[in-house]
């Protein structure tokens, strides 16, 4: 039989780059992830409210439905960038990381001194 081509053995390590996230990745996105949800929420309320004020039709009570849509909203967006700026103040305090403007340190176990035997 002709071998034209030879046969090559070769061994080959791929690594996709792809790892994991640990426990306190999880944990901050899920945090600023809720904290955007919130600020959407609230901006959308607040277009909400001034589409309703726009469509009133200069109805009284329509605009003011309208109006406390909006103060709701304000309230809302106020409150969000309040308690973001406190959390963000006691990471940086403390020193300590809640998932905002520093990772979550999540405590681990380590065995030390135990043979594998």
């Amino acid at each position: 039989m002709l071998n034209i081509v030879p046969k090559v053995y070769a061994q080959v390590t791929i690594k996709t780059g792809v790892v994991p996230p640990s426990l306190s990745e999880i944990l901050g996105f899920v945090i600023r992830f809720f904290f955007i949800l919130g600020g959407l929420a609230a901006i959308i309320y607040l277009l909400m409210g001034a589409f309703s004020w726009i469509t009133s039709g200069g109805n009284k009570e329509n605009v003011q439905k309208a109006q406390e849509k909006i103060q709701a909203a304000v309230l809302g967006l106020i409150i969000i960038l309040v308690i973001l700026s406190l959390v963000v103040l006691i990471e940086n305090i403390f020193n300590f990381g809640l998932g905002i403007s520093k990772p979550i340190n999540v405590p681990t176990l380590v065995i030390t001194g135990v043979s594998g035997q």
